[in-house]
């Protein structure tokens, strides 16, 4: 992961916001007693997603399960 510190990432922030979005690469930026990361807003949105679907009790084996099952033993219709 890439970083800037902050007096840099202040000169250069539309820039960063670009490659952020443009990479996927989220950039840490480095201030004299703390840092923090910039992230593009698709990123943001799919890692919330990530979590709020990992919070559902037994979401994430479900996930791991239909990953696992081969196309071809798929149904065409939904149980719900």
């Amino acid at each position: 992961m890439s970083s800037v510190n902050v007096t840099n990432a202040r000169k250069d922030l539309y820039k960063l916001v670009q490659k952020v979005n443009l990479t996927h690469e989220p950039l840490v930026i480095t201030g004299k007693d703390s840092n923090a990361i910039l992230v593009g807003e698709e990123d943001w949105k799919s890692i919330q997603e990530t979590l709020y679907l990992t919070s559902i009790p037994g979401m994430r084996e479900s996930i791991i399960e239909g990953m696992n099952t081969p196309a071809e033993e798929m149904s065409d219709t939904l149980d719900w």
